[in-house]
């Protein structure tokens, strides 16, 4: 028998999808199937692990709706779909989410999770689980508090408010969840930690680094580096939905000062950053280095981290790669040692000029310890303010390129500033003065490997050379 699909059949189905607009996200197959939006799955799964959680990502990856908004709505009606990874609640939530402005949040946020006014229940929280909703005074058909069904019987709260109204509105109230769309102000942010201490509830922050290397963007990096907090990074390559005419057409219409922020979720360049060049202008895809270019590394040592970042020059272009690198704390000289004559123990490299001094556990000098080590090393310059000029020169006229895997001297890059005195900030900065000592001193040293003596004699020997007898 013939199921006949009436015209009532159609029509309610597509009533039923206007306010279900949430089912249509993640599915489990086609064009924009669940699978392909990774960066999202991993923004979620991190929710079991860490209660600070940041999606700093390019526009239009579905950071308000896909991520944050996607989230809120299972956690206020406590329904979560079967493949769901991350936090779940058992019991209705009192969430506070936050946006830049009241009518950013407005025609933002609340759009997102409402739907307009006269027809609410078309953005992601289902229409049959809304109560009810409070408007916000002074701002025209903006809601405060919206009221959701949960499906354990009670009702979860969510209250709408914005940075513009200072870091008081985030105070008192303790909350499930605090979720910050678009960047906040370390302060208020800072008040969204406190909000959920005692109930160990979660903060989750979306949003695009227009504002660069912001205290709020440097809070998370380093809370990520110790591994209290998950920083997902998303791209317009993480996105499906975008296709290439999509990308090429939001490419030409950004300012070239904004293209790795939009396009890629990486920090504006700052008025402070030491390299304020595009990272697309330095930055290569790795390759196999020829056995022709001359390598050498630079290194940084201390307790707490010692670095060191490898650089290969391509004599007929003089084009210098920065193609391997290595960070790590707290270990002896020898630990270091092994992984840095790993990456060839033929290679000669500079040392931060203070491994001079006394090393605090037996007094002897650290570079002679890694000398003792097989390191072939000698002191580096450490001129700071020339050595950073010829590392940007050669980042302006073409001539340093930096491999893309190497995340850490990346990131370092990106945090690399002077303050407002125009010092630069001693922080989070190890790979950036093996680059400094590398460019400076270690050029100088740079060395193709050696023929193995077996592989010239077997040639000298050869019949087919002119010097075989």
């Amino acid at each position: 028998m013939t199921l006949k699909i009436t015209t009532a059949d159609i029509r309610r189905e597509l009533e039923r999808r206007k306010y279900r607009k949430i089912d249509g996200y993640f599915p489990d197959t086609g064009p924009f199937r669940r699978e392909l939006y990774h960066k999202h799955l991993d923004f979620f799964k991190a929710g079991a692990v860490h209660r600070e959680r940041a999606m700093i990502a390019a526009n239009r990856v579905g950071k308000t709706d896909g991520a944050g908004g996607y989230e809120l709505t299972c956690h206020l009606t406590g329904i979560y779909p079967w493949w769901w990874p991350g936090r779940r609640f058992s019991k209705p939530v009192n969430f506070l989410v936050g946006g830049e402005t009241g009518m950013l949040v407005r025609d933002s946020i609340q759009l997102k999770l409402l739907g307009e006014l006269h027809d609410i229940g078309t953005g992601m929280i289902p229409k049959e689980y809304i109560e009810s909703t409070t408007p916000k005074s002074g701002i025209p058909k903006a809601v405060g508090n919206i009221y959701v069904k949960h499906i354990s019987g009670g009702v979860s709260t969510c209250q709408l408010q914005s940075y513009d109204q200072g870091r008081e509105v985030f105070q008192a109230t303790e909350r499930d969840g605090v979720w910050f769309d678009e960047e906040p102000p370390i302060d208020i942010y800072t008040e969204g930690l406190i909000r959920t201490m005692t109930t160990k509830g979660i903060v989750m922050s979306t949003f695009t680094p227009l504002k660069g290397v912001s205290e709020t963007v440097l809070h998370l990096q380093k809370q990520a580096k110790d591994g209290v907090v998950t920083v997902i990074s998303a791209t317009w390559d993480d996105a499906p939905h975008l296709s290439d005419e999509d990308k090429e057409e939001l490419m030409r219409s950004l300012p070239p000062h904004q293209r790795d922020a939009r396009s890629k979720g990486i920090p504006s360049l700052g008025s402070g950053a030491v390299y304020p060049i595009p990272e697309s202008d330095f930055t290569c895809e790795p390759f196999e280095l020829p056995k022709h270019y001359k390598r050498c590394y630079g290194m940084d040592v201390g307790w707490n981290n010692t670095a060191s970042l490898w650089l290969a020059t391509d004599p007929d272009t003089d084009v210098t790669y920065a193609y391997a690198e290595y960070k790590r704390g707290q270990a002896e000289p020898s630990v270091h040692a092994a992984t840095i004559r790993a990456k060839g123990d033929w290679i000669h490299g500079v040392i931060d000029p203070a491994s001079r001094g006394r090393a605090q556990k037996d007094g002897e000098q650290l570079i002679y310890l890694y000398q003792q080590q097989g390191l072939k090393i000698i002191p580096a310059s450490n001129a700071v303010e020339s050595g950073i000029f010829d590392v940007y020169e050669k980042m302006t006229v073409g001539k340093l390129k930096i491999f893309s895997n190497l995340t850490e001297t990346l990131a370092e890059i990106r945090l690399y500033r002077r303050d407002d005195k125009g010092r630069i900030v001693k922080e989070f900065d190890h790979l950036m003065d093996c680059l400094r000592y590398g460019i400076v001193s270690g050029l100088g040293v740079a060395t193709i490997k050696p023929i193995a003596k077996a592989a010239v004699q077997e040639y000298h020997a050869s019949g087919d050379t002119w010097m075989a007898g």
